[in-house]
């Protein structure tokens, strides 16, 4: 279940928007999404996606008429992919319509995030990398000393900004298992942080920003502070998905949530 399909509902549901929830209640066979998967139909826009395409335009219509009829009451709706739409998936499935009450919201099970994310640093790539994470099932405290860095407006609910010194003693507030990223303004600051993941050791995925010089210092600082070579070898620096190249923030943001994405899937 997604939190932030879950949010932009509880904030439709707050200011009164009517709308329908359609959730793929079953499936059999080759299907665009799986059993549970939501999206949210509202009279002029929607939120989320059963996957896409001709079967999700006819949902989408079949929820704007039921608005538009004043339906209060939940029906459901049997699709076979090939013969209803002609769609090459070939299987089939079975929709829910439910009008978006308390209620219904209630009964929404809870997900459990993709990974839960320490994210150091609010300049131009820490805000690249929020942007994206912002459609995605996860769990992130952005944490920066400086105000005035983070951007004019907010973002989703799954995403809490920190404003706290010292910086480094967030890393204690994690939970075992917790994704870090270090990005921040200030190579001090960037080792003060990351020395206190690597002592903590229970990281799921540690990337630290910066070119193969910085990291064969930071190495060298590391160890002659303790730090064994097994934990340091577990910090990723640089970081970003393979393959993918260019030093613009934006690009540098694909990268990287590529990369918590890859890691995530595999420990799943």
């Amino acid at each position: 279940m997604s939190q932030p399909l879950r949010d932009t509902a509880r904030d439709w549901l707050a200011a009164g928007r009517e709308a329908v929830v359609i959730e793929v209640a079953a499936f059999k066979g080759s299907v665009p999404r799986e059993t549970g998967t939501r999206m949210l139909v509202g009279r002029g826009e929607v939120a989320g996606t059963i996957g896409g395409g001709h079967l999700e335009l006819q949902a989408i219509e079949a929820a704007r008429a039921a608005l538009a009829a004043g339906a209060r009451t939940a029906w459901q709706q049997d699709i076979a992919l090939g013969p209803t739409l002609g769609q090459c998936c070939g299987g089939a499935l079975t929709l829910r319509y439910t009008p978006l009450e308390a209620e219904a919201l209630a009964a929404w099970p809870g997900g459990t995030p993709r990974f839960q994310l320490q994210l150091y640093g609010a300049g131009h790539v820490g805000r690249a990398i929020v942007a994206l994470l912002a459609g995605i099932d996860c769990r992130v405290w952005w944490i920066d000393e400086r105000d005035e860095q983070f951007p004019p407006h907010r973002e989703p609910a799954h995403i809490d900004r920190l404003c706290v010194e010292p910086v480094e003693a967030e890393v204690a507030q994690a939970p075992p298992g917790a994704y870090y990223l270090v990005l921040t303004h200030s190579h001090d600051l960037d080792q003060r942080i990351s020395e206190a993941i690597l002592r903590r050791g229970d990281f799921g995925f540690f990337g630290l920003i910066g070119s193969q010089t910085k990291l064969a210092r930071f190495v060298h600082r590391f160890e002659q502070r303790g730090i064994t070579p097994d934990t340091i070898a577990r910090m990723t620096c640089p970081i970003g998905s393979p393959g993918i190249t260019g030093k613009e923030p934006e690009v540098i943001a694909v990268a990287v949530v590529a990369q918590l994405l890859q890691c995530s899937s595999a420990s799943g």
